[in-house]
């Protein structure tokens, strides 16, 4: 049996950490054993991935990236020799990471214990100086990599121009599960509405996500105060937490969205809350293979997109998606009216779009592609 070292830091509940339970969920567990090493914050609460872990029946270590919440003199030395300590003693043939911190503290620490090492690139967002810091620090520490997974061909080019070689990376988009049927879904989008206060007959445009800049959510609360001006109201429902959500609930009250906008932060299993929506909104800047954007798809429901990263690898315009220009509030809203005011491109939307879930982003493919990467890396 092979033992894997599975590292990352779930310290919010996103994309990645969807990944991550979908892998492990999924993994041969016969031929791999999988080992989870968390990295974690301790003055918070447990965060659901621990749950997760724990619901699928794995044990855990947990590492603690500071002793408290502005402790960052020796996060990164501390980190590193507490993973050298647990790869030195866990008999491990391969070490994971996920992130730019796992990556940053766990590479070098198998690479000094001779264990192979393997990451997987979810994206790089600099918008802060700390975090334009740690990424040059993280594709440095990629190169002791035997092998990089890229969600993207945008993110491999990427680590490519920063000196990996292509050789090494691999592209394998995210994929999704569905085992909802019509009828399950029906009854999902009418408990669901219930559940958010919104009638049958108002038009609902849902975001599930992080709240950061990258998400572009400022581009989609104008796109809305638009289309309200020109006589053609909406409701959004924005899920998901983060660093700009204050600022996205005043923007919302100063446009007189305020009655129209519900921020229904972190919902355990929000692809369940999907159905609720009409349409389904991406307005980001920048992307890998969003999971939402599958689950969205896989749920039935229209989605309209912005352009970026591995999104128009999974949106043929017109077909199976609407694409749209980043930050681009009229084109954005010009989407969104289209969807709304036409019943057969909503219908074929969905029926590519659930036709592209099921064909191209299944979990059995991908998760036996993953497996074959380990193979790889494994001396």
């Amino acid at each position: 049996m092979i033992r894997i070292a599975y590292i990352l830091t779930p310290i919010t509940f996103g994309g990645s950490e969807k990944v991550s339970l979908n892998f492990l969920r999924h993994v041969d567990r016969q031929r791999y054993h999988i080992q989870p090493i968390l990295l974690t914050r301790p003055w918070e609460d447990e965060p659901y991935f621990a749950r997760e872990l724990r619901r699928y029946g794995y044990q855990f270590e947990s590492v603690p990236v500071a002793v408290r919440r502005n402790d960052n003199l020796l996060r990164v030395p501390r980190v590193a020799a507490r993973l050298f300590a647990i790869l030195r003693n866990g008999s491990f043939h391969l070490a994971h990471t996920h992130g730019y911190f796992a990556d940053i503290c766990g590479l070098p620490a198998a690479r000094l214990l001779g264990i192979p090492g393997i990451s997987t690139c979810h994206g790089f967002i600099s918008n802060d100086r700390n975090l334009r810091l740690y990424y040059r620090l993280d594709k440095l520490a990629l190169r002791l990599c035997r092998r990089v997974i890229a969600v993207s061909e945008s993110i491999k080019d990427e680590l490519a121009a920063d000196g990996i070689h292509g050789s090494r990376i691999e592209v394998i988009p995210n994929a999704v599960g569905n085992d909802l049927g019509e009828q399950d879904i029906m009854l999902l989008r009418m408990e669901r509405r219930a559940a958010l206060g919104i009638e049958n007959d108002e038009l609902v445009a849902g975001f599930a996500g992080r709240l950061s800049e990258e998400k572009g959510l400022r581009y989609l609360l104008e796109a809305a105060y638009g289309l309200k001006r020109k006589g053609r109201p909406l409701k959004l429902v924005i899920m998901g937490d983060g660093p700009d959500r204050g600022l996205l609930e005043t923007m919302a009250t100063e446009k007189g969205l305020g009655r129209d906008t519900i921020f229904a932060g972190f919902r355990e299993n929000c692809e369940e809350w999907f159905p609720a929506f009409d349409v389904f909104i991406l307005p980001s800047l920048t992307e890998g293979t969003p999971m939402a954007l599958l689950e969205a798809m896989a749920k039935g429901v229209p989605v309209v997109a912005t352009a970026v990263g591995g999104v128009p690898r999974v949106i043929r315009d017109g077909v199976n998606g609407l694409l749209v220009e980043p930050g681009n509030v009229p084109v954005l809203a010009r989407g969104i009216e289209r969807v709304a005011r036409s019943e057969s491109l909503r219908k074929r939307l969905v029926h590519e779009g659930t036709r592209t879930v099921r064909k191209d982003f299944g979990i059995d493919r991908w998760c036996r592609r993953l497996e074959r990467e380990y193979l790889r890396a494994c001396p």
